[in-house]
């Protein structure tokens, strides 16, 4: 199939905003309990009506501080509660919203700032507020920074209780005039894209980018997000425009939100907040996964649960197929109260979906979540999309699929496999950046997102590669790196995965090891020391080998790996080689490792 068009289960009026949310909901239901704010180490409500007040609060401050309509205010935080408090009192005041990655560098930040022409931001910590203020100078529109934590802020930055505190005299009144100059065609954001090569790019996102995307996500999900007593955790950089959606589908809806920024304690976070559906990217489900396989084998259950796992995926196969037998009913109802119950509960207990985005699940992993009694639904999409512009549906999920096109919008696969966007999710183009809008959306109108993939007849997307990504071997083979990568990053031992072999005799492959997953392989092996000093190890290279061969399987020999090198130090945001959305930026790889894959080449 060619083309598919999901027809609209909403309609945005253009005189609608995001903030219609937030004060629709206080007038509703006022007492209904929004958010749970997490203070230290406990969990407090935060009701419609009190949200609203708190969004006026920070908006008058806003407003008293010479913010104008339009203006753009910047926030460089990690995700947490002042994050969407300050996103909606943004709007509120009429200004834009500039989200930037607490990852990013001076040079980042000041190119953001710069481009979008922000007049204030908004930082989380005195060392990020450090980082502007250091910038400052040089950025001549910049004449406001407030800091949202209660440590002293550094030379000119104002606290966050001062921007509270300096809104008192600006009548609700005022706000209200504000909010109301605010319409569906506005701009509601600037999502500078992380890309993987070059400067980013703002992406103009309006209103009612995201009122349709809101909107029309939660009807096609509606067994999520109408549930009683629904809530989830978001963990996710809020700067990006995945977790951006839910914060705001979650507050469209009356789903209880929560925020977390400490990944490392996740689960205890889950186990304490119960959320009734998660999102996550790949990567956590991977790890989830594999830290459950590792403890098993570590307790003498390594087979139990190995044989939990067939099961789980063959009863989530069977319901894909309609050949569910009375006997794998049984099996399944057997270990789930012996391993499936174990795992929901470190996920909190209560979750029944995820939505994961991102990069592929894979239909191994999509199966054993869905047979254990958590169904991932994969869906796929870019910032220029607002996030999804497929998602598969809470019920009659194809596993191994991103889903069918968002209500309201057409998905057109081009002659050569691009992935082709239409509807009013599509952005309308970057910021001061004309040359870059022509290169992504075409005469016709439609986007093109830069992703091979296929259409099934119920018009289902399957996502084969990156068009940018497609490596061609010396002898002519196209090879798309994403399958062969996502199966062999599915060992527990592997943290990620670049496939290498452009205008070269063969595949071959970068492989960085989870030092978090090596630590309990170590103690089951006997063994001990770094990666470094295991990069020879035998039985180490054996396990690689077998998670190259399991990834081999996906493909042909022509596109399978041959050669590997493993490098000794993982690759992360941090140090440059990942974007905040955990993608590979492969030119940085590829410089950074020209000697291992030279090697690898036998150069």
């Amino acid at each position: 199939m060619r083309e598919f068009t999901a027809p609209a289960l909403a309609r945005v009026d253009r005189n609608a905003n995001l903030t219609d949310f937030i004060v629709n909901n206080a007038a509703h239901d006022p007492h209904h309990v929004s958010f749970r704010r997490r203070i230290g180490s406990q969990w407090h409500d935060v009701t419609a009506g009190q949200f609203l007040y708190e969004v006026t609060e920070i908006a008058q401050g806003f407003i008293a501080a010479g913010i104008n309509p339009g203006d753009r205010v910047a926030i460089l935080s990690r995700t947490r509660y002042e994050w969407t408090l300050v996103d909606f009192a943004i709007w509120s005041a009429g200004a834009v919203t500039v989200p930037i990655y607490e990852t990013s560098s001076a040079e980042q930040v000041q190119w953001i700032l710069s481009d979008s022409r922000a007049v204030a931001c908004i930082a989380e910590t005195p060392e990020l507020s450090s980082v502007v203020a250091d910038l400052k100078p040089d950025l001549p529109q910049l004449h406001a920074v407030w800091q949202i934590e209660d440590a002293p802020p550094p030379g000119d930055v104002g606290s966050f209780t001062s921007l509270r505190r300096n809104g008192v005299g600006i009548p609700e009144a005022v706000v209200e005039a504000r909010r109301s100059t605010v319409n569906a065609e506005s701009i509601a954001t600037l999502i500078y894209t992380s890309g993987t090569t070059g400067r980013p790019k703002g992406c103009a996102l309006t209103h009612q980018n995201f009122l349709a995307e809101v909107m029309n996500v939660t009807a096609q999900l509606g067994e999520i997000f109408e549930r009683p007593n629904c809530s989830t955790l978001l963990f996710l950089p809020l700067a990006h425009v995945f977790a951006r959606v839910i914060q705001l589908a979650s507050v469209y809806q009356g789903v209880t939100l929560g925020h977390s920024s400490d990944v490392k304690n996740l689960l205890d976070d889950f186990a304490a907040f119960r959320p009734t559906f998660l999102l996550a990217v790949p990567r956590v489900f991977e790890k989830v996964y594999n830290s459950a396989t590792q403890k098993a084998e570590a307790a003498g259950k390594g087979k139990i649960f190995a044989r939990a796992v067939t099961i789980a995926i063959a009863y989530s196969e069977a319901i894909e197929t309609g050949t569910l037998t009375p006997k794998l009913r049984m099996q399944r109802s057997f270990y789930s109260a012996l391993v499936y119950r174990k795992l929901r509960k470190s996920l909190g207990g209560r979750a029944t979906h995820a939505i994961s985005g991102g990069s592929a699940l894979g239909s191994r992993l999509g199966h054993f979540y869905r047979g254990i009694g958590l169904t991932v639904l994969e869906g796929y999409g870019l910032t220029e999309t607002t996030a999804a512009i497929t998602v598969n549906p809470s019920r009659g999920a194809k596993i191994g699929t991103v889903g069918q096109p968002v209500p309201g919008t057409t998905i057109r696969i081009a002659d050569d496999g691009e992935v082709l966007a239409k509807g009013p999710i599509v952005f309308g183009g970057y910021w001061r950046n004309e040359a870059a809008t022509d290169d992504a959306i075409d005469p016709q109108g439609w986007f093109h997102t830069g992703d091979i993939g296929a259409l099934d007849e119920d018009g289902f997307l399957s996502i084969t590669g990156r068009k940018k990504e497609i490596i061609v071997t010396a002898g002519g083979k196209n090879v798309a790196p994403a399958v062969i990568e996502d199966r062999i990053r599915a060992h527990a031992l592997v943290s990620q995965v670049m496939v290498v072999g452009d205008n070269e005799p063969f595949i071959g492959a970068l492989i960085t090891v989870d030092e978090e997953a090596l630590e309990p392989w170590k103690a089951t092996q006997g063994k001990t020391g770094s990666v470094t000093d295991l990069l020879t190890d035998p039985d180490l290279l054996a396990a690689i080998d077998e998670a190259v061969q399991y990834g081999n399987k996906a493909v042909s020999k022509a596109e399978s790996v041959r050669k590997y090198h493993i490098i000794a130090r993982d690759w992360t945001v941090e140090q440059g080689q990942l974007t905040p959305s955990m993608k590979l930026k492969r030119n940085v790889v590829m410089k950074e490792h020209e000697a291992d894959i030279n090697a690898i080449y036998g150069r």
